[in-house]
C-alpha cells in the first residue's frame, strides 16, 4: 500500500509539511484538475471564490480564464505562497482565513448583483458538511458552487427518496440548490492518498425556492429529529415535535419512514409547527 506523504512542495520549491488538522489531500493529477475545469469553464468577467487552494492546481487554470477570483486558504504558508506567486496578478485575492469564519458578504462590493458568486473548491474531509450548511446562508449571491467531495456526501447529496443515503444533508441541500453527481475521482488523485473515493459535485441555487417555508430552522430541526432515528415511523421519530393526529390532518401517514417522504412534506410538517427554532 502506498503511504502518505510527509511533506510536499511549495511553488518556490519549499518543502512544506502536510497538515492532518486541515485534513489536505492536494490534487495533482492533471486529467482529473482539466476535467474539473472544463465542467466548471470559467470565463472573464466571472467572480469566483476557490476555497482551500492549497498548492495552487486548480487556482492556475482559473487565473488563466482571466475571471475575478478570491481564495481562502487557511494555511498560513500555502496562502503566503499563493500571495508571492499572484503578487503581480490585479484580479487575484488571497485571504488567509478559516472559511468557516470568513464573510462572503464582503466579496460583494464591485457591482455584483443577484446570484453572482461561482464558488469552487477541494473541500476537506472533516469538515465538508459544516461548509456546505454555511455557504447556504449566502445563497442569495451564489450562482453556483462546484466542489471535490468525499464519495459518500456526494451520495448523500444526491440521492433520491427511498435511497439509503437519503437524509438530513440532502433534502436541506436541495432545498436551496439543484444538486449534480458530475463524476468520481480515484485517490490516486490526491497527495496523500486519502482512503477514501472523492467525487465531483455541482449545486446550483434556486433563483426562487420551489418549496419556501415559514423557518428554514423549523425545517433543519424536524430533518434532524426524523433522521436520528430513521428506521422508526414518524409517529415514534417525531412524536416530541407533532402529533399523529396533525400529521394525519397534513395527509402524511404516521406510519412511514422519513426515508419514504418528499421535501414537500417535510415543509408541511415544518410549516404546521410553531416552535420558534432558528437555523
Amino acid at each position: 500500500m502506498t503511504q502518505p506523504h510527509k511533506q510536499i512542495r511549495l511553488a518556490n520549491g519549499m518543502p512544506h509539511p502536510v497538515r492532518k488538522r486541515f485534513g489536505q489531500h492536494f490534487l495533482h493529477d492533471q486529467a482529473v484538475i482539466n476535467r474539473l475545469i472544463d465542467a466548471v469553464h470559467p470565463k472573464a468577467g466571472e467572480h469566483l471564490l476557490e476555497i482551500g487552494p492549497g498548492r495552487g492546481a486548480l487556482t492556475e487554470p482559473l487565473v488563466t480564464s482571466g475571471a475575478r477570483l478570491d481564495c481562502v486558504e487557511i494555511d498560513r504558508d500555502l496562502a503566503a505562497s499563493l500571495k508571492d506567486r499572484y503578487a503581480s496578478s490585479p484580479l487575484v485575492n488571497i485571504h488567509q482565513q478559516d472559511i468557516l469564519k470568513f464573510d462572503v458578504n464582503s466579496l460583494i462590493d464591485n457591482g455584483d448583483s443577484g446570484k453572482s458568486l461561482r464558488i469552487i473548491g477541494n473541500l476537506p474531509y472533516n469538515i465538508s458538511t459544516p461548509v456546505l450548511f454555511y455557504l447556504l446562508r449566502f445563497s442569495q449571491l451564489i450562482r453556483d458552487m462546484t466542489f471535490m467531495l468525499q464519495l459518500e456526501v456526494v451520495q448523500r447529496l444526491t440521492a433520491v427518496c427511498g435511497d439509503r443515503n437519503y437524509g438530513r444533508l440532502g433534502l436541506m441541500v436541495r432545498y436551496y440548490c439543484h444538486t449534480e453527481h458530475l463524476f468520481n475521482v480515484p485517490s490516486a488523485a490526491f497527495s496523500p492518498r486519502p482512503k477514501v473515493s472523492s467525487a465531483i459535485v455541482r449545486l446550483t441555487p434556486h433563483q426562487d425556492l420551489p418549496l419556501p417555508v415559514k423557518n428554514v430552522g423549523t425545517l433543519d430541526q424536524v430533518l434532524r429529529t426524523a433522521f436520528s432515528q430513521r428506521r422508526k415511523t414518524l409517529r415514534n421519530s417525531l412524536k416530541t415535535l407533532i402529533s399523529e393526529a396533525k400529521l394525519q390532518s397534513l395527509a402524511i401517514d404516521y406510519k412511514k419512514r422519513p426515508e419514504t417522504l418528499q421535501l414537500a412534506d417535510f415543509v408541511a410538517i415544518s410549516d404546521a409547527l410553531d416552535t420558534g427554532a432558528k437555523l
